[in-house]
């Protein structure tokens, strides 16, 4: 009997217990009320109701651009060159980072040793020009010869070698004024017109290939495709050949290799058309 009542005890014993418990069930949620009301009032406001539309915020928004210290670049302005390092992620590190298609990686003084023996100048050149794997000017053909020498001397000084920083380039001077131009004779008869250019002939893909693609597409290197091997093209010839195109002119990078803008050639966009489609046709 005694069990049975102390189970049904409720822990308001007294009336101000019952008081006190009414109460809390009243404020608590009025509190968490106010506050959150609080909260919302104190965010920024934007539209109708808030200083948005005041004067002075109008007058900011409708400020030009130049007035908050932004500059806009002047596609005429001599171009800003590269730091070594920043040329060499951007470019370098693709290969020289893993070793990839024979490149002697970066920090490897044995495999850069041979390499910096030949002296600057020669490890330049074939930097600039390209030597057996490696495209010219890494497959970045936009590089001025500046920015690719001061990739080379970061690689090398970092691999063991003391070469020279390059000076940097002088300011072209400004270019004078164009003389006024001769007043235009007059027109010639329509009969003496000259005649229409002939189409231009169709690039010999195989030749651009040898060229530009072989040093790559030739073995199979760095992740590259080679010709002839129907199963590492399949895949790649049913994406079609207008991405395949795009790829081999604007460069891609894949997940076995990085294939650089043109083959790192200056190639125009028609021969690196008629390469892909002569190393497609081969590997059908």
């Amino acid at each position: 009997m005694s069990d049975a009542h102390n189970h049904h005890e409720t822990a308001i014993k007294t009336p101000k217990q019952l008081i006190a418990a009414v109460a809390a069930g009243f404020l608590v949620p009025i509190i968490c009320i106010v506050l959150l009301v609080q909260y919302v009032a104190n965010a920024d406001k934007v539209g109708a109701g808030s200083d948005g539309m005041s004067s002075e915020a109008v007058a900011t928004r409708l400020r030009p651009v130049a007035d908050e210290g932004y500059t806009l670049k002047d596609s005429n302005a001599p171009k800003q060159l590269q730091a070594g390092d920043a040329v060499y992620k951007a470019v370098c590190a693709a290969c020289h980072d893993t070793g990839a298609a024979g490149a002697p990686k970066f920090g490897d003084n044995g495999a850069w040793a041979a390499r910096i023996g030949k002296g600057q100048s020669t490890l330049v050149g074939n930097a600039i020009k390209g030597i057996n794997a490696m495209p010219a000017k890494g497959g970045n053909p936009d590089l001025d010869d500046v920015e690719v020498e001061r990739a080379v001397v970061y690689m090398a000084n970092k691999s063991g070698g003391n070469l020279k920083e390059p000076a940097a380039k002088a300011a072209a001077a400004p270019a004078a004024a164009p003389a006024p131009a001769a007043a235009a004779p007059a027109a010639a008869p329509a009969a003496a017109a000259p005649a229409a250019a002939a189409p231009a002939a169709k690039a010999d893909g195989k030749k651009i290939f040898d060229a530009a693609c072989a040093a790559c597409h030739g073995a199979g290197v760095a992740g590259a495709p080679k010709v002839g091997d129907k199963a590492a093209w399949a895949p790649r010839i049913k994406q079609g050949n207008d991405t395949l195109y795009t790829h081999a002119i604007k460069g891609f990078q894949g997940k076995a290799g990085m294939m650089p803008a043109k083959g790192g050639s200056s190639a125009s966009d028609d021969e690196v058309k008629a390469a892909v489609d002569y190393m497609v046709s081969a590997s059908k």
